[in-house]
C-alpha cells in the first residue's frame, strides 16, 4: 500500500475506485464528503483522524441509509484552514498509521489492520509478533507467555483472516477452562471481526442447552467452549457436529487438562477432522501439555515468550507475615489505606469467598463474590458489576484468576496463598496487563511458609515485605471481630438453608449480588435519614 495520499488513491488501494464527491454547505468553512464505499470502519478512522486536529471545529461520520452503499463526513474548519486541507492531512496521517501498522503485523490484510487500529491497537505485544506470520503460514504453534501479553489476539487475527479467505460455518473451535474466560474471548472475536459480519457462539455450562441449540442451528463461524458443554453438544444437539472444522485451539491449555477435561478432550479429538490447524496457547508449560501436544499437533512450532515462569515487569510484588488469625484484620486494613483502587482478592475455597464477602460488606465495602458455585447468570452479572466499576472489590476463587482482562484491576490481593505455585503467577497476572503497572500483596501466615517459598523460588525472585503499622492495624480488631460475629451467624444459616432445602426468593444468599449486609443497609439508612 504505497499509492500517494490523495483522496482517490487512499480509496482505491483496495483495487475499486471509489468517487468522492464535496459538497459545500450554508455554513462557514465546512463542508460535505460523500464516500461512495461502504466501509463504516474506514469512516469511524478518517472522523478519529479529524478530531486529532486542532484546526478541526467539528467532524462527524454518518451512513445515511442502511441500504446506500455509501458514507458521509461533515467537517467544519477554522477559518484559515479548509475542509479540503484538512480532509487530506488525515488521509495522509492515516496511510502513514496503515502502512507502518502492515509493516508490524506483517502479513495481516488490510480489512484487519483498519479493525486493530480503530481498537486503538498501536503494535504487537511479543507473543503476537512471534506467533501470527507463523499462523498465517499454515503451522500449527504452541505460544507460551505470561498471562496478559496478548495470547487471545495472536490466535484470533490469523483464524478471522484465513476466514475471510475462506468462509465456512462452523470453521473455528477455542477450548476454554473456565465459562468467564470463554465470554472474554467471545467479546475480543466480535470486536476483531466486526467489520466482517463474524457470528460466534458461547457454549458454557450453567446456561439452558436449548438455548445454545437454537444459536447453533445458524451455523455461526466461530464456537468458543468449555469442554464439558462441547461434549453434551456433540452427543445430545441433533444435526451438530464437528466434521468440517478448520481450526482447533486450545487457550490455557495446562488448566483445561488440570481440570480433569481430558477425558472430554480425547472425544473431541475424535471427532474433528485430522485434517486441520491446532494452535495451543498456555502461560505454563506442563508434562499434561506436552503429552497433549504429541497427540494433537503436527510438527508444531514452539513461540516462548517467557524463559521461564515469570511476571510482568511493571508489577509490584509484596507480602505481608501475619498470624492466622489476624488475617482479616490485615485485610480491611489494607483496604482503607490503599481506597479508591480496584481490588482482586483470591481465596482458597467458595465457602471462603463467600464468608469474606459477607465480611467486608457488613464493614461498607461494596464487594462482590465470584466462585464455581455460582449460577451462571450471577457470575456474568457479578463480573458485569466490577467491569463496570460499579464494584470496587471483586473476591474470587481460581475461577477467575485465568485470562480475564479488566484493565482496571489495580491490586491483586493473594488472602489465601495458592497451593500450586503456577497458579500465583496466572493471579497476580490480573493486574499490571498490555504495559500497565500494578500491585500484587500476598498473605503469608505462619502455615504458609513453605508455600511462600515454593512461590519465590519459581519466580526466582524474593518479595520484599509490605509496610504496615501493626499498632494502627489492630485499632480495627474490635470493629472486624464485630462483623465476624455477625457473618458467623450468617453463613450458619446458609448452610441450615442448604440442608433442608430452603432458598429465598430470587436465588440462594451465598452468592447474592445486592449486597444483602447489615452494614451497608445501616449506611443507606442513614443516608435516607439525611435526605
Amino acid at each position: 500500500m504505497n499509492a500517494p495520499p490523495t483522496f482517490e488513491s487512499f480509496l482505491l488501494y483496495e483495487g475499486e475506485k471509489k468517487i468522492i464527491k464535496e459538497q459545500d454547505t450554508k455554513v462557514p468553512n465546512a463542508a460535505i464528503f460523500t464516500i461512495n464505499k461502504e466501509d463504516h470502519t474506514l469512516g469511524n478512522m478518517i472522523r478519529n483522524q479529524l478530531l486529532k486536529d486542532p484546526q478541526v471545529l467539528f467532524a462527524g461520520y454518518k451512513v445515511p441509509h442502511p441500504l446506500e452503499h455509501k458514507f458521509v463526513i461533515r467537517i467544519q474548519t477554522t477559518s484559515d484552514y479548509t475542509p479540503h486541507e484538512a480532509f487530506m492531512h488525515a488521509i495522509t496521517d492515516l496511510i502513514a498509521e496503515l502502512s507502518l501498522f502492515e509493516e508490524r503485523f506483517k502479513g495481516l490484510v488490510d480489512t484487519l489492520c483498519k479493525t486493530c487500529l480503530e481498537l486503538k491497537w498501536k503494535e504487537p505485544t511479543r507473543i503476537q509478533q512471534e506467533a501470527i506470520p507463523l499462523t498465517l503460514q499454515g503451522k500449527d504453534v504452541i505460544g507460551l507467555a505470561e498471562t496478559g501479553s496478548g495470547k487471545t489476539a495472536a490466535f484470533a487475527l490469523p483464524i478471522l483472516q484465513a476466514l475471510l479467505e475462506n468462509p465456512q460455518r462452523y470453521f473455528a473451535l477455542i477450548l476454554t477452562p473456565t465459562r468467564e474466560l470463554a465470554f472474554q474471548i467471545a467479546e475480543q472475536f466480535d470486536a476483531l471481526g466486526s467489520s466482517m459480519g463474524v457470528k460466534s457462539v458461547v457454549l458454557v455450562g450453567g446456561m439452558d442447552m436449548h438455548a445454545q441449540g437454537i444459536i447453533l442451528e445458524k451455523k455461526p463461524h466461530i464456537i468458543i467452549a468449555t469442554p464439558g458443554r462441547l461434549v453434551d453438544h456433540l452427543e445430545n444437539t441433533k444435526g451438530f457436529n464437528l466434521r468440517q472444522l478448520k481450526f482447533l485451539v486450545m487457550d490455557e491449555a495446562d488448566r483445561i487438562l488440570n481440570m480433569d477435561f481430558e477425558v472430554e478432550v480425547d472425544k473431541i479429538l475424535r471427532v474433528i477432522p485430522r485434517e486441520r490447524r491446532t494452535l495451543l496457547f498456555s502461560a505454563t508449560m506442563t508434562k499434561k501439555v506436552q503429552k497433549l501436544q504429541r497427540a494433537s499437533l503436527r510438527n508444531p512450532v514452539k513461540v516462548e515468550v517467557s524463559t521461564k515462569y515469570q511476571t510482568v515487569e511493571k508489577l509490584q510484588q509484596y507480602y505481608v507475615f501475619i498470624p492466622v488469625k489476624f488475617k482479616d484484620v490485615y485485610l480491611v486494613h489494607i483496604l482503607n489505606e490503599l481506597a479508591g483502587n480496584s481490588f482482586m482478592i483470591f481465596c482458597g475455597t467458595c465457602n471462603n469467598t463467600v464468608r469474606t464477602a459477607l465480611l467486608l460488606r457488613n464493614l461498607g465495602f461494596t464487594a462482590v463474590p465470584l466462585h464455581g458455585q455460582m449460577s451462571q447468570n450471577k457470575r456474568i452479572a457479578a463480573l458485569t458489576k466490577f467491569k463496570a466499576k460499579n464494584r470496587s472489590i471483586l473476591i474470587s476463587t481460581d475461577v477467575a484468576s485465568r485470562g480475564l482482562d479488566i484493565p482496571h484491576v489495580d491490586i491483586v490481593i493473594n488472602f489465601d496463598i495458592p497451593t500450586h505455585s503456577k497458579d500465583y503467577i496466572h493471579r497476580v497476572g490480573r493486574t499490571a496487563r498490555a504495559g500497565r503497572s500494578g500491585r500484587s500483596i500476598t498473605f503469608v501466615t505462619q502455615y504458609d511458609v513453605e508455600l511462600y517459598q515454593r512461590i519465590e523460588q519459581l519466580i526466582s525472585k524474593q518479595l520484599p515485605l509490605y509496610p504496615t503499622e501493626e499498632e494502627e492495624v489492630m485499632l480495627l480488631q474490635e470493629r472486624v471481630s464485630e462483623a465476624q460475629r455477625i457473618v458467623k451467624m450468617d453463613m450458619k444459616n446458609i448452610e441450615e438453608n442448604k440442608k433442608s432445602g430452603k432458598r429465598r426468593r430470587g436465588g440462594g444468599n451465598e452468592d447474592d449480588d445486592t449486597e444483602q449486609s447489615i452494614g451497608v443497609r445501616k449506611r443507606m439508612k442513614v443516608k435516607t435519614k439525611r435526605k
